[in-house]
């Protein structure tokens, strides 16, 4: 029931929303805590799958700029996160926990960026809640601006491209060699997609923590 429910939100997002709810959510879940339940990925995917119509919305323009319109709000998403961690900085650690924020999600994301330096920029974009906090922990932590906003436009590069294009390319692929369309089969796909991507990054993290006790022990 939960993957049908998250699916007709994705098509309902695509068919009434279109690419300014699109653009809305990415923004969203790439800086602002209120966007962490999002399903980026899954929305990513589908829009990808629907990047013709998306196009044909918006001044019949060619799918293409709907990519890097969605690029450019993922990049001021992060941009938005950085300055927000930057100004309100320790004081997050002290808030209390709102349905909007926890404080579980900022640490995991500091424990992330202390695990993989500025690179976790890039590879948050990947990581579903991570993405969010990513970019604001950066800000409280005050790193360097340049080496943010290089990883922030990269990244959002790589995974809105990598997400959107795959769902364009595999569903027409599809389309064209078996005749059946893959709308009916967003989630499963991303699914796999999400697992495939984030599995070893996650799987190194977690095991890179619980070497750290068993280290300091021989010491």
């Amino acid at each position: 029931m939960k993957l049908g429910l998250i699916q007709q939100f994705i098509e309902w997002i695509i068919r009434n929303g279109g690419i300014y709810v699109l653009l809305l959510v990415i923004f969203a879940e790439t800086g602002l805590f209120l966007g962490f339940f999002f399903p980026g990925d899954s929305l990513l995917f589908a829009a990808g799958i629907y990047a013709n119509d998306l196009a044909k919305q918006f001044f019949d323009l060619h799918y293409s700029v709907i990519i890097i319109m969605v690029i450019i709000a993922s990049i001021l998403g992060n941009i938005a996160g950085y300055w927000f961690g930057n100004k309100t900085g320790p004081l997050l650690y002290h808030r209390k926990d709102t349905w909007l924020f926890k404080k579980k999600h900022l640490k995991r994301a500091h424990d992330f960026y202390e695990q993989y330096g500025k690179g976790t920029i890039f590879l948050a974009k990947f990581l579903p809640i991570i993405r969010t906090f990513a970019p604001i922990v950066a800000g409280i932590v005050k790193m360097d601006k340049k080496a943010f906003h290089f990883y922030n436009i990269i990244g959002s590069i790589c995974w809105v491209s990598t997400m959107m294009l795959g769902g364009h390319f595999l569903q027409t692929w599809v389309q064209n060699k078996y005749g059946y369309s893959l709308k009916d089969h967003i989630e499963v796909i991303t699914i796999v997609i999400i697992l495939i991507t984030t599995l070893p990054v996650l799987y190194k993290l977690f095991l890179g923590k619980k070497k750290e006790p068993e280290a300091e022990g021989q010491a």
